[in-house]
């Protein structure tokens, strides 16, 4: 059996805590492209423009693993190409990731609300992963799940890529006990705890997830843990992990979540630089057996969402008396 080359490492380092783009250049059995530079010009010209794919070409911007390409770099198939791309500017988010948890294979992050996991649309450089990967001066750091953007709270991101399986896997395999905390209205009509199950779809350009008829693919244990004022603390345990369930599952019990732009209407889209309400959904503990070294861990956020003050938390009424 014939093995499959490995890809060579890239020669360009991380950018604002971002890889480099890799391509691979595609047979030619028409003998189309004579040089690398055509075939750049062809590929991404449509995209940023023949002349600002020439500029980036005389400036050394495409790297080979022997050098950068020039005029007159011959075509060859299966050749590997890397650059890098030019990030729109983003709105910083003003809020620090705080460290859980740090040892040799994993990371765990207290990831506010409002930063995006890892890149993705605008969000790029503004992200959890490379911000982690640049201030922990950790280059190979990714992460073994995603935590919505607007959920704050405990993410675990691996170190080394010969143990990203293990801990990828986990997640994969529901072998992670995930509790989160949400405030959300309180209704003593609503009888809890329950466990909700339904069939949940999210179509890929639609911002909202829908539930509907069928076999149920997402279930979501929802307790009432106190309440006050018109508001209710609850304890959420997902058992499944489909997108935006919890805010799904709680929305479909009459309780959105407070300050959530898309359940049970979605809002207009605020300013890049509106942190001012942010999703009172919180990622509050992650329990699991090591893949590794078989111990047991369990981790906990520091963080507390903001329309439950600490202060305020003894004036709690027990979920006993609702």
């Amino acid at each position: 059996m014939r093995r499959r080359s490995k890809t060579p490492a890239a020669p360009l380092p991380q950018r604002d805590g971002i890889d480099p783009v890799r391509v691979r250049l595609p047979a030619d059995p028409d003998g189309v492209w004579g040089t690398v530079r055509e075939h750049l010009v062809e590929r991404f010209g449509g995209a940023i423009g023949a002349g600002r794919v020439e500029a980036m070409v005389r400036g050394g911007r495409f790297v080979t693993a022997d050098g950068p390409v020039d005029d007159h770099l011959a075509y060859r198939p299966g050749m590997y190409v890397w650059f890098h791309r030019d990030f729109a500017p983003e709105v910083p988010v003003p809020f620090g990731i705080g460290i859980v948890h740090r040892d040799e294979r994993i990371v765990i992050a207290d990831k506010p609300h409002f930063l995006a996991t890892t890149p993705r649309g605008r969000h790029i450089t503004e992200t959890a992963v490379a911000r982690l990967r640049r201030d922990l001066d950790l280059p190979e750091l990714q992460p073994a799940h995603r935590l919505d953007r607007l959920t704050a709270g405990l993410a675990l991101f691996v170190v080394r890529p010969e143990d990203r399986g293990a801990y990828q896997n986990l997640f994969a395999e529901r072998r992670v006990r995930k509790e989160y905390e949400a405030v959300a209205p309180y209704d003593a009509g609503v009888a809890l705890p329950v466990t909700v199950r339904s069939r949940i779809v999210k179509e890929r350009g639609v911002i909202a997830a829908r539930e509907e008829a069928g076999e149920p693919n997402a279930e979501s244990r929802i307790e009432l843990v106190g309440h006050r004022a018109g508001l209710g603390r609850y304890r959420l345990l997902p058992a499944t992990g489909r997108t935006h369930q919890l805010r799904v599952h709680m929305n479909s019990l009459g309780l959105p979540i407070l300050n959530d732009p898309v359940y049970p209407v979605v809002a207009e889209e605020p300013a890049p630089d509106d942190f001012t309400h942010p999703l009172q959904l919180l990622a509050k503990v992650l329990e699991f057996t090591d893949p590794v070294d078989g111990r047991e861990r369990r981790f906990e956020s520091g963080l507390r969402l903001a329309a439950w003050p600490r202060a305020e938390a003894e004036a709690d009424v027990d979920s006993s008396d609702q």
